[in-house]
């Protein structure tokens, strides 16, 4: 099951997927997952200012998707996998809570048409 990191779960997983939600966001992680690159690097890959691939880079740095450190004058983003690794783990885990209602609707349903039938 899914552990939060910080003990409040729905605020992380909020975090999380709101970063994720963005295409922008999910492109630029999918390049510092591949490997670390300048924010600079990363701004002239898009049709935005540079600005605003930092505002997108600072949402996934406070979901916890990427982080950064400083190499001279640069910023350096690199992808966090564990952080990736726990969003697939809560998804997996709202899988099985749906599965398991669904096949309880299924239940319902065959046990309404045996009493019916």
């Amino acid at each position: 099951m899914f552990e939060p990191v910080n003990g409040d779960g729905e605020d992380e997983a909020d975090a999380l997927f709101h970063a994720l939600a963005d295409r922008t966001r999910r492109d630029i992680l999918r390049r510092v997952l591949a490997g670390e690159q300048s924010v600079s690097a990363l701004a002239a890959k898009y049709e935005m200012s540079f600005a605003a691939v930092q505002k997108h880079v600072a949402v996934l740095e406070k979901a916890g998707l990427l982080t950064k450190r400083r190499s001279g004058r640069e910023q350096l983003a690199s992808g966090d996998v564990e952080a990736v690794r726990s969003v697939a783990s809560m998804l997996l885990e709202l899988e099985q809570v749906w599965r398991g209602r669904i096949a309880r609707i299924d239940e319902l349903i065959a046990t309404d048409s045996a009493v019916e039938g």
